[in-house]
């Protein structure tokens, strides 16, 4: 074996075995337990788990609250996600513009936010929500942030607040790596601020905003933490509010069956739509 084949080797291995450790085996070991189901022998009998083919993903297909917490996941994320990376995109914009001082301080505030944990932000935001707590009860004694009308778009606020920093660093780190030249021929074509940005440089960090759409309908069809703190303070949100949110709930009745079932089919949904997003994206960009 050549020496170049047996460092490159040995630079893969630590990631392929963490990788199939952490990734592929997880997948797998849910895959399999889809496959099955727990039978008893009479009504009290002990319950011992027998091949169940594709029972499980019948259950799931006929699963009503399921499919609505997939639907509204997917309402949630049309609307949140291209809130969230305009203001991502409008941010990086301005910190890369110059018209901006202290951009050092601006950036690490924008992305301070990022840093405190889903389940704190969350739990901070629903005592800001909640009536009798919130320190701004004109707001709260009027409106309703909690009822089952706006719970959803309550927790869309409490998203952005946490990821649009993030999407907004790597949205100015494409900007970064944009040649000055570019932006000098710009100016010497006398293109001004706004010109610049929208006929240079957002063509330019269009990967960049295709990768953070990709996060973030990732992210949207996962979304846990945030709906699970809000249990806590609204009776509108119920075990079965999102997908994620009932794959925890089935599995802790339990049944990890019907629970690895759910968690294929949501894996497969996500799939299907970053995959289709991507495509779309790269149709746009060749007719262009």
């Amino acid at each position: 074996m050549r020496k170049p084949v047996k460092a490159l080797l040995f630079f893969i291995l630590p990631f392929g075995l963490l990788f199939t450790a952490f990734y592929l085996v997880p997948i797998g070991y849910a895959i399999k337990q889809s496959l099955y189901k727990v039978e008893r022998t009479g009504t009290f009998g002990p319950a011992r788990e027998v091949f169940g083919g594709l029972e499980q993903y019948q259950r799931v297909l006929e699963n009503g609250p399921f499919w609505e917490s997939i639907g509204r996941v997917l309402l949630f994320g049309v609307v949140q996600v291209p809130i969230m990376l305009g203001l991502a995109l409008v941010l990086a914009l301005l910190l890369d513009s110059g018209l901006v001082k202290g951009r050092r301080f601006f950036r690490l505030a924008f992305f301070v936010p990022y840093a405190v944990p889903g389940v704190v932000a969350a739990i901070m935001w629903g005592f800001l929500y909640s009536p009798n707590l919130s320190p701004f009860t004109t707001v709260t004694s009027n409106v309703d942030l909690l009822s089952a009308d706006l719970v959803l778009w309550a927790m869309a606020n409490v998203v952005t607040w946490v990821y649009v920093g993030y999407n907004m660093l790597i949205i100015y780190s494409a900007l970064l790596a944009v040649p000055t030249e570019v932006y000098e021929a710009a100016r010497i074509d006398g293109a001004g601020q706004f010109r610049t940005a929208w006929s240079i440089k957002i063509p330019l960090v269009m990967p960049a905003i295709v990768l953070t759409t990709v996060f973030s309908i990732i992210g949207t069809l996962q979304l846990l933490a945030e709906p699970q703190v809000f249990r806590t303070f609204s009776s509108a949100v119920s075990s079965t509010y999102t997908p994620n949110l009932t794959v925890y709930s089935t599995s802790s009745i339990p049944n990890f069956n019907l629970a690895a079932a759910f968690s294929v089919v949501l894996a497969l949904a996500t799939c299907a739509l970053s995959f289709a997003f991507l495509k779309m994206t790269q149709r746009r960009g060749g007719e262009q």
